[in-house]
């Protein structure tokens, strides 16, 4: 079931590019099992995880020769170490991600999706916090390629509902998660309440953060004119306006700031900020703009 719904996540094309990526972060955390990525620490344990298919570069003393002797192919043991890096989704999931078509939301799940694949088949962990008001779903970290089709159907079926509370929900998943890791937050960061006290919590706890500021392409250029009665879509709240010359102006400046504001927030506190809207192919996003920053 989980197949049938994720099915139409990706092209088998695009799986396969992402299968050469790797995840990169500017941190080194200490783990519980040995992910695809060397370790500044000395030292391994005897205890064996799984195989995977050697790669040029990779070192010969770790290769199965009785695999080899058997197959005439080469695979590698994998051994608990002291270091892995654990992939934190914090997909924002409140009634304004339910804009755009693209949604914003499917959107963000399928860049979730997008990335839980990569660390997943790099034997990395992968963990999931839905924000709403506050944390309201999780999955929690997990690893190994066995995972990847529940992990696309969780995230397949998530719907947008209720406001956004974004330092609550942070604060909370900061406080609570076992390990720190690499820490990916997908929002429109259209909260009220702001989202700096929620990323700092995050960066308190060692988390190597990074925001992908989303939003969908009809709010960076609408298309609608004349007298509208517009409703906030997680307040219920509604307002009349004319939407001419000069509002439309005063909308784009208004915008400009929003975004600019979200950016210097993050360049200041040393938060990698990426921006995207609905209307980037998704593949391009990922293979184009988050490759060299997130993905190598």
């Amino acid at each position: 079931m989980a197949a049938a719904r994720s099915q139409d996540f990706f092209t088998g094309e695009f799986l396969a590019q992402l299968e050469r990526l790797a995840l990169t972060s500017r941190r080194t955390f200490r783990g519980r099992v040995k992910g695809e990525r060397k370790s500044p620490h000395r030292g391994s344990s005897v205890e064996f995880v799984d195989y995977r298919p050697y790669g040029v570069g990779d070192d010969l003393r770790y290769v199965d020769w009785n695999i080899f002797g058997r197959l005439d192919r080469l695979y590698l043991k994998l051994f608990v170490d002291e270091e892995d890096l654990c992939l934190h989704l914090l997909v924002d999931a409140s009634a304004s991600m339910d804009y755009g078509e693209p949604t914003k939301l499917r959107y963000a799940a399928r860049l979730a999706a997008a990335l839980g694949f990569v660390a997943l088949t790099n034997y990395e962990r992968v963990g999931v916090g839905i924000v709403r008001e506050r944390v309201t779903d999780g999955w929690l970290p997990a690893r190994g390629r066995v995972q990847v089709l529940p992990l696309l159907g969780f995230l397949a079926d998530l719907r947008a509902a209720g406001g956004t509370g974004l330092n609550d929900g942070l604060v909370n998943y900061a406080r609570r998660a076992r390990d720190p890791g690499l820490a990916v937050l997908i929002s429109d960061l259209l909260d009220p309440g702001g989202y700096d006290t929620g990323l700092r919590a995050l960066q308190e706890r060692r988390f190597d953060v990074h925001v992908v500021h989303l939003l969908a392409r009809e709010e960076m250029s609408p298309s609608f004119t004349g007298d509208l009665r517009l409703k906030d879509a997680e307040t219920g709240e509604t307002r009349e306006v004319t939407f001419d010359g000069q509002a439309s102006r005063s909308y784009r400046r208004r915008l400009q700031q929003f975004l600019d504001g979200a950016e210097s927030f993050c360049r200041a506190n040393e938060i990698t900020y990426h921006r995207v809207t609905t209307g980037i192919p998704l593949e391009e996003f990922v293979l184009r703009q988050l490759k060299g920053l997130l993905l190598v």
